[in-house]
């Protein structure tokens, strides 16, 4: 299991939020599992050279999305909320359907232009059928 966080000063994301997607990428690939003890903020802010204002505010935030919990004098763990895992596939694939959409609007397709496009590349992937 690797605790390291990679964050990157040339990333156009805020440090606080490469902090909360990596964190939230680790509870959701299973890498830092339920009830596991999160660095302290002092200490991940030593360890990624970031202030301890910016880990804070990244704590906050996933602790708002229900990926942590932190119990006074006690810290951050993992939150061992029932179906985490699957509710935060469902907020990756709302988050990629959005950009989809935003893209798609860009291109200025209708709605109709959207969902037949979506449907091909879902016909596109069905297995076939064994006769």
């Amino acid at each position: 299991m690797s605790d390291d966080l990679f964050l990157s000063a040339t990333d156009k994301k805020p440090m606080y939020l490469q902090i909360v997607e990596q964190i939230t990428s680790k509870v959701l690939l299973g890498d830092w599992p339920t009830n596991m003890a999160l660095p302290s903020i002092r200490e991940l802010a030593a360890t990624t050279k970031v202030s301890v204002i910016t880990v804070k505010r990244a704590y906050a935030e996933l602790e708002q999305a229900g990926v942590i919990v932190t119990q006074a004098g006690r810290g951050s763990f993992v939150s061992a909320q029932p179906d985490l895992q699957l509710q935060l596939l469902q907020q990756q694939l709302q988050q990629q359907l959005d950009q989809a959409i935003d893209i798609a609007k860009q291109l200025q397709l209708t709605e109709e232009q959207i969902l037949d496009t979506v449907q091909q590349q879902l016909e596109l992937r069905r297995e076939p059928r064994r006769e």
